[in-house]
């Protein structure tokens, strides 16, 4: 994490755009089935593990990660950090009021924060798109968070994002609704032992079944081939 951080603060330093993606099971699965997504991935100027299956896997087949660093955990240093250095933060998607739920709790939470904007991730059609584009690269922000789901998040700043010219811009997910307390993180010892996708599911088990049980098992036969393609 301090590495992450450290390294967020040189490309700030720097000022030229830079994308950052975490990435866990499901999003593994998805890059190796879009060649999109995993030329974006591949693409980024900082890449994160958010899932303990992706970082034991690393460990067995001899390239271990140092840790896992968090999306969720990553935004809330970043928000302490930005408000320390003055760093000024863009926030985008979610629900309108989410978004500004999360704008003002982080203002009163960290009263020097620079908040450059915000915005809802809902719009329709390019001409809206371009909009929200212009208005991000105006703000003159160092640090923009996308709240909007995989791969759309993704695929926005693949696209925008030298446009945008944000030194930092980083897809979070659902973390604005943890952030305020809208959805429950798992405790910590599930976090630990890999158990949060399965807090996740037990909150949303309808909305969720497909993805862990279905989609993502293809993960297991990617993690076969690694480990008999280096045999």
């Amino acid at each position: 994490m301090e590495e992450t951080l450290q390294k967020v603060e040189e490309f700030i330093i720097d000022g030229t755009p830079h994308q950052h993606v975490v990435v866990n099971v499901d999003k593994l699965v998805k890059a190796s089935r879009d060649s999109q997504l995993r030329k974006i991935i591949n693409d980024c100027a900082l890449v994160n593990v958010d899932g303990m299956p992706v970082v034991w896997a690393s460990r067995l087949l001899g390239k271990p990660l140092k840790e896992r660093v968090a999306g969720v955990d990553l935004f809330e240093a970043l928000m302490r950090r930005a408000g320390e250095k003055g760093w000024r933060v863009f926030l985008l998607g979610a629900r309108e009021e989410v978004v500004s739920a999360v704008a003002t709790t982080y203002q009163r939470k960290y009263p020097r924060l620079e908040l450059a904007g915000y915005r809802n991730g809902y719009w329709k059609g390019e001409e809206e798109e371009r909009q929200v584009v212009e208005q991000i690269r105006d703000s003159r922000a160092d640090l923009l968070f996308v709240a909007i789901s995989s791969p759309k998040k993704e695929q926005f700043l693949g696209r925008y994002q030298a446009e945008m010219k944000i030194p930092f811009a980083m897809g979070v997910g659902g973390t604005f609704d943890v952030s305020i307390g809208r959805v429950k993180r798992a405790p910590v010892w599930m976090q630990r032992n890999g158990l949060e996708w399965f807090y996740r599911f037990l909150q949303e088990p309808r909305r969720m079944f497909r993805r862990y049980f279905i989609d993502d098992m293809a993960f297991f036969w990617l993690f076969i081939k690694e480990m008999t393609a280096k045999r």
